[in-house]
């Protein structure tokens, strides 16, 4: 399916791909950055669930972007590839940076509890994502529609 998408498809999915990378990278001081510290350095599993969903949003964003020629299908907005990359984005941040777990938790806390299920939370995001993901290919290929050519007049 992928095969067959246009050049500007691709494209899309490629630049959302490297546009997500460095967001969740930068985002979760991944890659060190001036803006954004991090007290706990990433987890060895932090870089493939990074990958993985960047991949898996660059593609899923791409499905939202119409093939030349093509009729603009009612679209129904999936929220699972949303919270799949948010589930991701907590899942390879740092325990104590993350507000949220801190103020509910504290800095103990976050480490002794949050922690451990960061890596559940990535394979959930990830899993949420590859679902859209299906979905979003699936009804293109159930259904495609294309846009009659001009024909003899």
């Amino acid at each position: 399916m992928l095969s067959t998408w246009s050049a500007r498809r691709s494209l899309v999915a490629s630049v959302a791909t490297l546009a997500t990378g460095l967001f969740i990278s930068l985002g979760t001081a991944m890659i060190a950055n001036p803006v954004i510290g991090r007290s706990i350095p990433p987890t060895w599993w932090s870089w493939p669930v990074m990958a993985v969903t960047a991949l898996l949003s660059g593609l899923l964003f791409a499905t939202y972007v119409r093939e030349p020629g093509a009729v603009p299908a009612e679209s129904q907005v999936n929220r699972r590839g949303a919270v799949g990359g948010a589930l991701s984005f907590f899942a390879v941040g740092c325990p104590v940076c993350n507000k949220v777990a801190l103020l509910l938790l504290g800095s103990a806390g976050a480490v002794q509890w949050f922690a451990p299920i960061q890596p559940y939370l990535g394979i959930a995001g990830i899993a949420l994502l590859a679902w859209a993901l299906r979905t979003r290919l699936a009804g293109e290929r159930s259904c495609p529609i294309a846009v009659p050519g001009p024909g003899p007049a």
